[in-house]
């Protein structure tokens, strides 16, 4: 990460994302809501469809021995590297894993999305898609809109903004039916199998309890659905 670059740590908050979200532009027809378990009969609450699962996690000992392994194996097998269908980058700035994740979000799924580009977000979303992960943290790092927005955001959670985080966000999302887990602080997108419109919310759970059951005495876990507005 680059050292000169440092943010306040975004919230894990709907009301923070869909406000951040709709300052850079983007008008529907998706917003962030709470999942509030990952049982079926809590997520028969959310509304379809469901564009991407944001997740905060805490980043401990067994997660950080987690991802070597995780990493050597895909490297071993082949499975390195970046699909040119799937937006990805690095996170180079501190503290912007939140953006990051919500860029992913956005990203991946602009197609579907109504967006008021007068402030350029859109532009900035086209013109850096052919680039490399890391050419991509290069163009965030110098977007004044997104690190305004981003620092606007920082400060409208309900718990005090503080540099010092111990949790991370990543992103799941349905890139023509391959659920991809996207974190910048990863070497290249995970690619975590077939998934459908219909069945990515389930699969996506499925996911998130595998990070859960691997630190099962971490209580810190949070997940906000991209879905749509109505049931």
């Amino acid at each position: 990460m680059s050292p000169k670059l440092r943010w306040l740590p975004l919230e894990s908050n709907p009301d923070v994302m869909n406000s951040y979200i709709k300052n850079l532009g983007v008008l529907g027809p998706f917003q962030f809501c709470d999942v509030y378990g990952l049982d079926t009969e809590l997520l028969a609450f959310i509304p379809q469809p469901v564009k991407a699962l944001m997740v905060l996690f805490p980043i401990t000992p067994k997660y950080h021995e987690w991802v070597l392994e995780e990493h050597e194996k895909l490297v071993k097998e082949g499975k390195g590297g970046c699909p040119d269908n799937v937006y990805y980058m690095k996170q180079t700035v501190g503290n912007a894993c939140g953006t990051v994740a919500l860029l992913h979000a956005l990203a991946n799924n602009y197609k579907d999305l109504s967006i008021d580009n007068s402030n350029g977000f859109l532009d900035f979303v086209k013109e850096t898609w052919s680039k490399s992960p890391e050419e991509k943290a290069v163009a965030l790092e110098n977007n004044k809109l997104i690190a305004d927005t981003h620092g606007e955001s920082a400060l409208e959670g309900q718990t005090e903004a503080n540099e010092d985080v111990d949790a991370h966000f990543m992103v799941l999302v349905n890139v023509n039916g391959r659920l991809f887990e996207l974190d910048g602080r990863k070497s290249f997108p995970i690619d975590h199998g077939e998934t459908t419109d219909q069945g990515f919310l389930q699969d996506g759970c499925q996911v998130v309890k595998q990070f859960i059951n691997r630190n099962p005495d971490n209580v810190n876990f949070n997940v906000i659905a991209f879905a749509g507005t109505h049931q």
